[in-house]
């Protein structure tokens, strides 16, 4: 079987914590919403609580707890044989996640304005600088983490107890079956409006910054609307 968790997991996994510090049912959490995020795990191929222990050289325990929080997000299904897969991704189903997209991070990104800085603008852009570089080598994974650090570091500067859990599901849902789309059409066509968002940022332009998030979803959309051609 071809586990999911069979690579190495970066030591940043998006939120600046390594993944060895805290306790066992933390570092399993972070490192398997980090396989949701960037794809590790493959829509229809399931994977089971022992392989997964394994991989993380833990006890069953504390995978069981973090698969059941992930089920109650609908980021994955546990199968009446035990067996744990990412639910299936239906037309219906994947526009419902883009239009919530859609209403929520444009909004989550407005309130975030305000606590953003210069210093984040700097970091929002070493960030898309490596994401460019992953876009032009191919390296689907990497874009995935690093378009998700970039989302992130703008979202969690809200500061939102509503808000930023509600997004953090939806990216969790849909990143798997994106990482299949990343695959069948290459990074190359991939198009982001990172620089407008990070111009907003520096300019203290709400509006601004709520629109170029918006955009950065529609090409998302497109690119989708591309692969299903």
């Amino acid at each position: 079987m071809n586990d999911p968790l069979a690579k190495t997991i970066p030591p940043d996994v998006g939120d600046g914590t390594p993944p060895q510090r805290g306790s066992a049912r933390e570092r399993v959490e972070r490192t398997i919403r980090h396989a949701l995020l960037t794809g590790r795990f493959v829509p229809g191929r399931p994977v089971t609580l022992r392989g997964l222990a394994q991989d993380l050289g833990v006890s069953p325990m504390p995978i069981r707890e973090v698969i059941r929080s992930l089920a109650a997000e609908n980021a994955l299904d546990i199968r009446p044989n035990g067996r744990i897969e990412v639910p299936r991704m239906t037309p219906a189903r994947l526009v419902e996640i883009m239009r919530a997209r859609e209403m929520l991070e444009p909004e989550l990104a407005a309130m975030a304005t305000g606590n953003l800085s210069r210093a984040d603008a700097k970091d929002l852009t070493r960030i898309d600088d490596a994401i460019d570089r992953s876009i032009e080598s191919g390296d689907a994974e990497a874009y995935m983490r690093l378009n998700h650090d970039f989302h992130f570091r703008i979202y969690r500067a809200a500061e939102s107890k509503v808000f930023l859990p509600l997004v953090e599901s939806l990216w969790l849902q849909f990143a798997p079956f994106m990482r299949i789309v990343y695959g069948r059409v290459g990074t190359a066509a991939l198009e982001d409006h990172h620089k407008d968002a990070i111009a907003a940022i520096i300019a203290g332009d709400r509006q601004a910054l709520k629109a170029a998030i918006a955009a950065d979803i529609g090409a998302g959309m497109h690119l989708l609307q591309e692969a299903g051609d």
